[in-house]
């Protein structure tokens, strides 16, 4: 593997996993669907990813996902088991991208890489939705819901067929992430009279 295409790999990789921290089961679904038309090859020991049944559980697990965001109260019960789930898919999804490496390298590559995308979108998307919640009495969480959709969309279409531009994404997500999570969790000082 050339050190171009080890470049493309674990940029689609991280794009594919910081897309399952938005919507766990759609990414691996555009993975499925893409493998099971063979516009994306996956690592031989991951290669049911790409079957017929796999892109149909994919895509039932994906309509039930979406539409169970859209409920209030469910939706942040989702963040709560939604997130050790998004460290395993993003690991997953990861390493079924980076194939002809060996496994040590991969599956560390998966876990740290994979699994930190995965894990610091999820992080953020759902305090975003608890501070929707708390602003909001749970009114605004639709359009959280709807801007996490898109995002999963997108980035899972863009990390497939143009893994650079999708790399970038998640850095400029990362940054944005970060200044808004300081933003939230920095103290104000209180006033003594």
């Amino acid at each position: 593997m050339s050190h171009a295409d080890l470049l493309l790999s674990v940029a689609l990789g991280i794009g594919l996993a910081a897309a399952v921290g938005f919507r766990v089961f759609l990414p691996l679904l555009v993975v499925s669907v893409a493998s099971y038309t063979g516009h994306l090859n996956l690592s031989s020991d991951l290669w049911w990813l790409g079957t017929l049944p796999a892109v149909a559980t994919f895509a039932v697990a994906a309509v039930v996902e979406i539409v169970a965001y859209y409920i209030p109260g469910v939706d942040n019960a989702l963040d709560i088991v939604a997130a050790p789930i998004a460290l395993l898919a993003g690991t997953v999804v990861t390493a079924a991208v980076l194939a002809d490496l060996p496994p040590l390298v991969k599956w560390s590559t998966a876990i740290i890489a994979g699994g930190g995308a995965a894990g610091l979108t999820q992080g953020a998307t759902a305090l975003l939705r608890a501070k929707s919640t708390a602003f909001t009495g749970g009114l605004g969480n639709s359009v959280v819901a709807s801007g996490e959709l898109a995002g999963s969309a997108l980035l899972s279409i863009l990390a497939v067929f143009l893994p650079l531009l999708a790399l970038c994404l998640v850095v400029l997500f990362c940054w944005f992430a970060v200044r808004f999570a300081r933003r939230l969790l920095r103290r104000k000082p209180s006033k003594e009279l």
